[in-house]
């Protein structure tokens, strides 16, 4: 069975983040990531995940730096931050942003910032996630292909180090993704969806056919979170009839 998580970075705008949690439970989803979560307390996120009946899915490190040469000791102390709101929330995941750098060494930087984080964040029960980006959105952002990411993966050797497949972003730069998610599936620890090219709701608005994508997520055996990080066209509410055979509908 799929698990849809509510992304509150970019859904239910309409109101405050510890305000997103009633809606998003309400409207029957069950987790929910935020990119960047330390605008609110931990002790705050937590009570909020914890009465609302949601697991906390997914934190973004602080910033993206990652394989940024220079800015080590930044990302290091990015880390703890992030491990700290882990360890309250109860999450599991954490995205370490690459950054937007054509450093010669910036491939060897990301390796050794994450065989360091790694061992730290497996002492927490935390996975460090790569996510490949695409050029359109983020211009010269280093990590942009699930190829490069399974070769860092490689080279840093830890098995709590895994791949964040964005299908949207995915789409933009490989195509093909319902063979590259298969051909990936041993290393995908997390899913994201949003329509391409507008980043709006996975509907049949857009250019990708989403139900054939989720009946092969399933038939792959796929346990892990499928999150909704795209942006509404209008209310989020109001953009959610794709969502109805999963399980979640606006409350009535």
């Amino acid at each position: 069975m799929l698990k849809f998580a509510a992304n509150f970075s970019m859904m239910f705008q309409e109101v405050a983040m510890l305000d997103r949690f009633a809606i998003a439970s309400a409207a029957g989803f069950t987790g929910a990531e935020i990119q960047n979560p330390y605008g609110e307390t931990s002790a705050d996120l937590a009570h909020a995940y914890q009465v609302h009946h949601l697991d906390a899915v997914l934190f973004n490190t602080p910033e993206a730096i990652g394989a940024v040469p220079g800015r080590e000791a930044n990302f290091e102390s990015g880390i703890t931050q992030a491990l700290e709101y882990c360890r309250a929330t109860g999450c599991s995941q954490v995205h370490c942003l690459a950054g937007i750098t054509d450093h010669s060494n910036a491939e060897a930087t990301f390796v050794s910032n994450l065989k360091r984080a790694a061992p730290e964040a497996k002492q927490a029960g935390v996975r460090l996630l790569l996510e490949p980006l695409n050029t359109r959105d983020m211009p010269g952002y280093f990590l942009t292909h699930s190829a490069q990411a399974r070769h860092i993966i490689d080279l840093v050797g830890a098995d709590n180090v895994r791949l964040q497949y964005d299908i949207y972003h995915m789409q933009i730069m490989e195509g093909y993704v319902a063979e590259t998610f298969k051909a990936n599936l041993d290393i995908i620890s997390h899913v994201q969806i949003a329509g391409v090219p507008g980043r709006n709701e996975p509907d049949n608005q857009q250019e990708v056919n989403f139900p054939y994508l989720f009946s092969i997520i399933e038939e792959a055996d796929y346990s892990g979170w499928i999150a909704c990080e795209y942006r509404p066209r209008t209310e989020t509410l109001a953009g959610l009839a794709w969502a109805k055979p999963y399980g979640i509908s606006p409350p009535r």
